[in-house]
């Protein structure tokens, strides 16, 4: 958003709700079998076979609303799915109940960041707090920002940048937790679908700041969607910087909506080949924004996406 005062965590809706004990295992795991106890009633499970996991994908809980953590989790279930992300330590308990993790989260919101150094002391303890957590949960990864350059010269906020992300760095490479960058684009003046003035618009120079930290804990976040429209060239910029590709994240485009509809020029499919190409092993979060508002609606638009990335 423009004033960034609105991020990912105030676009989720509902509460989660605690999970019966009917179909749950001894474990307190919720079990594939005992799903259909709890699947929407109006949803029934989709008939399509397990996925084959060469990508692990992941869902995105604020992007799908009115469907709740707790809905989306189970649907990863029976779609054979491993996590959610951007759900924070407090669906975690939920998240273990039905045996999955989550993927990405984070502790600050992208209106702050590390280009400004008078924002460090407070991004750098939420997110050494959310290194705690994510390792103590076995997330993989969290997420940080730029925040917004509201005037800072390009060669400053670099630098800044660089010295803000070296504070993380060790603290991360102890915990074994990856910190991943997410560039975002600056171009479309829409609320969570394009982020104008926001410093770290431009995939090669996060990079670029990235391998200046020298951390294996340090990455970028890839979002096809944010690349796409700041520069296109998707498959050969991932090819680039597959190196430094530590998550990465989903959407149509133009809109931010469904993969999968006929108005869209990504091709999915020849994405997630390419990023097997390059041996990138981590997640991809599906983060579009679905045409149709509806749990129904989004329920399917999800399976569709899973369908289309699973190659």
């Amino acid at each position: 958003m423009n004033s960034g005062a609105m991020g990912r965590r105030e676009f989720m809706q509902g509460a989660v709700g605690a999970v019966g004990a009917a179909g749950t295992m001894g474990t307190g795991v919720v079990s594939t079998a005992g799903l259909a106890s709890l699947a929407l009633a109006d949803t029934p499970a989709p008939a399509m076979a397990p996925v084959k996991g060469r990508i692990q994908q992941s869902l995105c809980s604020w992007n799908f609303a009115p469907l709740t953590p707790e809905e989306l989790a189970r649907e990863a279930v029976v779609l054979g799915l491993k996590a959610l992300e951007l759900v924070g330590p407090e669906h975690f308990p939920m998240l273990s109940r039905y045996g999955l993790t989550s993927a990405i989260f984070g502790r600050h919101g992208f209106s702050k960041g590390f280009a400004h150094r008078e924002e460090h002391a407070e991004c750098t303890t939420a997110c050494l707090k959310a290194i705690d957590e994510a390792s103590a949960f076995g997330s993989p990864n969290i997420i940080t920002f730029s925040g917004f350059a509201r005037g800072i010269g390009r060669e400053d906020g670099v630098r800044n940048m660089i010295d803000g992300l070296k504070t993380l760095a060790g603290h991360a490479e102890k915990r074994g937790v990856t910190v991943c960058l997410e560039m975002l684009n600056s171009r479309v003046d829409v609320p969570m679908k394009g982020h104008p003035d926001y410093f770290c618009d431009d995939i090669d120079l996060s990079v670029d700041i990235v391998k200046a930290v020298s951390s294996e804990r340090v990455k970028v976040l890839f979002d096809i969607y944010h690349v796409q429209i700041m520069h296109g060239d998707v498959i050969r910029r991932i090819r680039q910087h597959a190196a430094w590709i530590g998550h990465v994240h989903t959407a149509g485009n133009p809109g931010r909506c469904d993969l999968d509809v006929a108005d869209q020029e990504l091709n999915y499919r020849a994405i997630m080949k390419a990023l097997l190409e390059v041996g990138y092993r981590g997640f991809v979060g599906q983060e579009f924004i679905p045409r149709a508002a509806t749990k129904a609606g989004n329920l399917e638009a999800i399976r569709s996406a899973v369908r289309l990335c699973d190659v």
